[in-house]
Protein backbone atom coordinates (compact mmCIF):
# COMPACT_ATOMS: atom_id res chain seq x y z
CA UNK A 1 0.00 0.00 0.00
CA UNK A 2 1.34 3.59 -1.06
CA UNK A 3 1.06 6.72 0.87
CA UNK A 4 -2.31 7.79 0.46
CA UNK A 5 -5.00 9.71 1.85
CA UNK A 6 -6.69 6.70 3.66
CA UNK A 7 -7.24 7.02 7.41
CA UNK A 8 -4.80 4.25 9.11
CA UNK A 9 -6.52 2.77 12.33
CA UNK A 10 -4.33 0.35 14.52
CA UNK A 11 -6.41 -2.23 16.73
CA UNK A 12 -4.06 -4.29 18.88
CA UNK A 13 -5.75 -7.78 20.18
CA UNK A 14 -8.26 -7.06 17.24
CA UNK A 15 -8.89 -10.73 16.04
CA UNK A 16 -11.88 -11.47 17.92
CA UNK A 17 -14.08 -9.65 20.80
CA UNK A 18 -14.23 -6.34 21.07
CA UNK A 19 -11.35 -5.97 18.74
CA UNK A 20 -12.68 -7.57 15.90
CA UNK A 21 -16.05 -4.98 16.58
CA UNK A 22 -13.45 -2.02 16.59
CA UNK A 23 -11.98 -3.38 13.11
CA UNK A 24 -15.86 -3.19 11.55
CA UNK A 25 -17.21 -0.37 12.81
CA UNK A 26 -13.98 1.21 11.44
CA UNK A 27 -14.29 -0.50 8.16
CA UNK A 28 -14.82 1.92 5.18
CA UNK A 29 -13.40 2.40 1.85
CA UNK A 30 -11.10 5.11 3.07
CA UNK A 31 -10.06 3.09 6.09
CA UNK A 32 -6.97 0.95 6.46
CA UNK A 33 -7.37 -1.24 9.33
CA UNK A 34 -4.35 -2.96 10.88
CA UNK A 35 -4.81 -4.96 14.30
CA UNK A 36 -2.19 -7.96 16.30
CA UNK A 37 -3.11 -10.84 17.82
CA UNK A 38 -1.16 -13.47 19.78
CA UNK A 39 -2.29 -17.24 19.49
CA UNK A 40 -0.19 -19.22 17.37
CA UNK A 41 -3.65 -20.22 15.47
CA UNK A 42 -4.63 -17.29 13.40
CA UNK A 43 -7.79 -18.79 12.02
CA UNK A 44 -9.31 -15.82 13.98
CA UNK A 45 -7.48 -13.40 12.63
CA UNK A 46 -8.05 -14.28 8.66
CA UNK A 47 -11.82 -14.46 9.69
CA UNK A 48 -11.65 -10.69 10.89
CA UNK A 49 -9.44 -9.58 7.71
CA UNK A 50 -12.47 -11.35 5.83
CA UNK A 51 -15.11 -9.24 7.69
CA UNK A 52 -13.74 -5.91 7.69
CA UNK A 53 -13.14 -6.49 3.44
CA UNK A 54 -17.06 -7.93 3.49
CA UNK A 55 -17.49 -4.34 5.23
CA UNK A 56 -16.26 -2.79 2.46
CA UNK A 57 -12.99 -1.83 4.07
CA UNK A 58 -9.41 -3.74 4.69
CA UNK A 59 -7.49 -5.29 7.07
CA UNK A 60 -4.39 -7.11 7.57
CA UNK A 61 -3.31 -8.61 11.16
CA UNK A 62 0.04 -9.67 12.43
CA UNK A 63 1.09 -12.12 15.22
CA UNK A 64 2.67 -9.31 17.43
CA UNK A 65 3.80 -9.44 21.48
CA UNK A 66 2.67 -6.09 22.52
CA UNK A 67 5.05 -6.47 25.84
CA UNK A 68 8.10 -6.92 23.33
CA UNK A 69 9.50 -3.64 22.78
CA UNK A 70 11.04 -5.13 19.84
CA UNK A 71 7.90 -6.81 18.29
CA UNK A 72 6.04 -3.79 18.99
CA UNK A 73 8.48 -1.21 17.01
CA UNK A 74 8.42 -3.40 14.12
CA UNK A 75 4.74 -3.68 13.64
CA UNK A 76 4.45 -0.10 13.65
CA UNK A 77 7.67 0.86 11.15
CA UNK A 78 6.30 -1.31 9.18
CA UNK A 79 3.14 0.59 8.65
CA UNK A 80 4.45 3.84 8.75
CA UNK A 81 6.58 2.20 6.44
CA UNK A 82 3.41 1.18 4.38
CA UNK A 83 1.29 3.79 4.72
CA UNK A 84 3.16 6.76 5.62
CA UNK A 85 0.88 7.73 9.13
CA UNK A 86 -0.92 6.52 11.81
CA UNK A 87 -4.22 8.11 12.75
CA UNK A 88 -5.60 5.85 15.29
CA UNK A 89 -4.26 3.63 17.75
CA UNK A 90 -6.91 1.52 19.95
CA UNK A 91 -4.83 -0.01 22.68
CA UNK A 92 -7.20 -3.14 23.38
CA UNK A 93 -5.17 -6.41 23.82
CA UNK A 94 -5.64 -7.74 27.50
CA UNK A 95 -5.22 -10.53 29.19
CA UNK A 96 -6.60 -12.30 32.76
CA UNK A 97 -4.98 -14.21 35.10
CA UNK A 98 -7.24 -14.51 37.78
CA UNK A 99 -6.58 -15.40 41.42
CA UNK A 100 -7.09 -14.59 45.02
CA UNK A 101 -3.67 -12.00 46.11
CA UNK A 102 -2.63 -13.67 48.36
CA UNK A 103 -1.97 -16.97 46.46
CA UNK A 104 -1.10 -15.00 43.17
CA UNK A 105 2.16 -16.48 41.16
CA UNK A 106 4.40 -13.89 40.13
CA UNK A 107 4.60 -14.73 36.54
CA UNK A 108 0.43 -14.42 36.99
CA UNK A 109 1.08 -10.77 37.63
CA UNK A 110 4.12 -10.24 35.34
CA UNK A 111 2.06 -10.99 32.61
CA UNK A 112 -0.89 -9.46 33.03
CA UNK A 113 0.62 -5.95 33.65
CA UNK A 114 3.28 -6.83 31.10
CA UNK A 115 0.50 -7.36 28.07
CA UNK A 116 -2.58 -5.21 29.73
CA UNK A 117 -0.33 -2.28 30.78
CA UNK A 118 2.88 -2.36 29.20
CA UNK A 119 1.53 -3.13 26.11
CA UNK A 120 -0.02 -0.26 26.29
CA UNK A 121 2.65 2.16 26.93
CA UNK A 122 4.94 0.14 24.62
CA UNK A 123 2.23 1.07 21.92
CA UNK A 124 2.19 4.35 22.58
CA UNK A 125 4.94 5.55 22.55
CA UNK A 126 5.66 3.83 19.04
CA UNK A 127 2.98 5.67 17.47
CA UNK A 128 3.55 8.99 19.35
CA UNK A 129 6.45 9.73 16.89
CA UNK A 130 4.86 9.87 13.65
CA UNK A 131 1.40 11.07 15.65
CA UNK A 132 3.51 14.03 16.61
CA UNK A 133 4.89 14.62 13.44
CA UNK A 134 1.37 14.76 11.44
CA UNK A 135 0.19 17.21 14.31
CA UNK A 136 -2.91 14.92 14.25
CA UNK A 137 -3.64 11.14 16.08
CA UNK A 138 -6.54 9.46 18.06
CA UNK A 139 -5.26 7.08 20.93
CA UNK A 140 -8.05 5.37 22.61
CA UNK A 141 -7.00 2.42 25.58
CA UNK A 142 -9.27 0.14 26.78
CA UNK A 143 -9.73 0.00 30.58
CA UNK A 144 -12.29 -1.47 32.47
CA UNK A 145 -14.99 -1.13 34.99
CA UNK A 146 -13.00 -3.00 37.48
CA UNK A 147 -10.01 -0.62 37.58
CA UNK A 148 -11.89 2.00 38.64
CA UNK A 149 -14.08 -0.25 41.60
CA UNK A 150 -11.70 -3.06 42.42
CA UNK A 151 -12.48 -6.54 42.07
CA UNK A 152 -11.76 -9.43 44.04
CA UNK A 153 -9.85 -12.43 42.70
CA UNK A 154 -8.71 -10.07 40.14
CA UNK A 155 -5.63 -7.75 41.67
CA UNK A 156 -3.46 -7.82 38.26
CA UNK A 157 -6.06 -7.42 36.10
CA UNK A 158 -7.20 -4.55 38.26
CA UNK A 159 -3.83 -2.92 38.70
CA UNK A 160 -3.14 -3.01 34.97
CA UNK A 161 -7.17 -1.47 33.99
CA UNK A 162 -6.38 1.67 37.20
CA UNK A 163 -2.69 1.84 35.42
CA UNK A 164 -3.75 2.28 32.00
CA UNK A 165 -6.23 5.04 33.03
CA UNK A 166 -3.19 7.40 34.78
CA UNK A 167 -1.21 6.40 31.74
CA UNK A 168 -4.47 8.08 29.76
CA UNK A 169 -4.25 11.52 31.67
CA UNK A 170 -0.60 11.69 31.57
CA UNK A 171 -0.03 10.87 27.35
CA UNK A 172 -3.15 13.22 27.18
CA UNK A 173 -1.32 16.12 28.56
CA UNK A 174 1.97 15.71 26.59
CA UNK A 175 0.71 14.90 23.47
CA UNK A 176 -2.40 17.88 23.58
CA UNK A 177 0.07 20.62 21.95
CA UNK A 178 0.46 17.98 19.10
CA UNK A 179 -3.27 17.61 18.16
CA UNK A 180 -3.53 13.96 19.87
CA UNK A 181 -6.26 13.57 22.15
CA UNK A 182 -5.78 10.08 24.49
CA UNK A 183 -8.75 8.75 26.26
CA UNK A 184 -9.71 5.62 27.59
CA UNK A 185 -13.25 3.54 27.52
CA UNK A 186 -14.38 1.18 30.37
CA UNK A 187 -16.21 -1.62 29.88
CA UNK A 188 -18.35 -3.31 32.23
CA UNK A 189 -19.99 -6.85 31.60
CA UNK A 190 -19.50 -7.51 27.80
CA UNK A 191 -20.62 -10.55 26.36
CA UNK A 192 -17.25 -11.44 24.58
CA UNK A 193 -15.10 -15.07 24.92
CA UNK A 194 -13.92 -14.26 27.87
CA UNK A 195 -17.44 -13.69 29.10
CA UNK A 196 -18.73 -16.47 28.35
CA UNK A 197 -16.24 -19.24 30.13
CA UNK A 198 -17.93 -17.76 33.62
CA UNK A 199 -20.58 -19.94 35.23
CA UNK A 200 -23.87 -19.38 35.01
CA UNK A 201 -23.87 -18.38 38.67
CA UNK A 202 -20.94 -16.22 37.92
CA UNK A 203 -23.25 -14.81 35.62
CA UNK A 204 -26.23 -14.35 37.62
CA UNK A 205 -23.95 -12.15 40.11
CA UNK A 206 -22.83 -10.28 37.86
CA UNK A 207 -25.94 -9.19 35.92
CA UNK A 208 -27.22 -8.07 39.68
CA UNK A 209 -24.93 -5.09 39.99
CA UNK A 210 -25.90 -3.69 36.49
CA UNK A 211 -28.94 -1.50 36.68
CA UNK A 212 -29.96 -2.23 32.61
CA UNK A 213 -30.15 -5.99 33.93
CA UNK A 214 -28.29 -7.10 30.95
CA UNK A 215 -24.80 -7.73 29.62
CA UNK A 216 -23.53 -5.27 26.81
CA UNK A 217 -22.27 -6.09 23.42
CA UNK A 218 -19.04 -5.60 21.62
CA UNK A 219 -20.67 -3.35 19.35
CA UNK A 220 -21.69 -1.07 22.29
CA UNK A 221 -18.42 -0.54 23.23
CA UNK A 222 -17.07 -0.47 19.21
CA UNK A 223 -19.14 2.97 18.67
CA UNK A 224 -17.78 4.67 21.62
CA UNK A 225 -14.74 3.89 19.93
CA UNK A 226 -15.36 5.36 16.36
CA UNK A 227 -16.92 8.11 18.34
CA UNK A 228 -13.36 9.01 20.26
CA UNK A 229 -11.47 8.38 16.73
CA UNK A 230 -13.53 10.84 14.87
CA UNK A 231 -13.32 14.57 14.25
CA UNK A 232 -16.56 14.96 16.07
CA UNK A 233 -14.68 13.99 19.66
CA UNK A 234 -11.68 16.61 18.43
CA UNK A 235 -12.05 18.57 21.85
CA UNK A 236 -12.30 15.65 24.65
CA UNK A 237 -9.06 14.61 26.28
CA UNK A 238 -7.74 12.98 29.11
CA UNK A 239 -11.26 11.35 29.80
CA UNK A 240 -12.75 7.85 30.70
CA UNK A 241 -15.92 7.06 29.19
CA UNK A 242 -17.90 4.52 30.84
CA UNK A 243 -20.03 1.32 28.87
CA UNK A 244 -21.38 -0.96 31.55
CA UNK A 245 -25.37 -0.36 31.80
CA UNK A 246 -24.80 1.78 35.32
CA UNK A 247 -22.67 -0.91 36.88
CA UNK A 248 -20.55 2.32 37.78
CA UNK A 249 -21.71 5.52 38.56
Amino acid sequence: MTNDAKRVVVVTGGSRGIGRSIGLRMADLNTRVYFNYSAADSTDAEETERLVEDAGGSAKGARVDVASRQEVQEFFNHIVKECGRVDVLVNNAGITEDGLMVRMKEEYWDRVLGINLKGAFLCTQAVAKPMMKQRFGRIINMTSVVGVMGNAGQANYVASKAGLIGLTKSAARELAPRGITVNAVAPGFIDTHMTADLSEKVKEAMLAQVPLGMMGQPEDVAEVIAFLASEKASYITGQVIHVNGGMYM
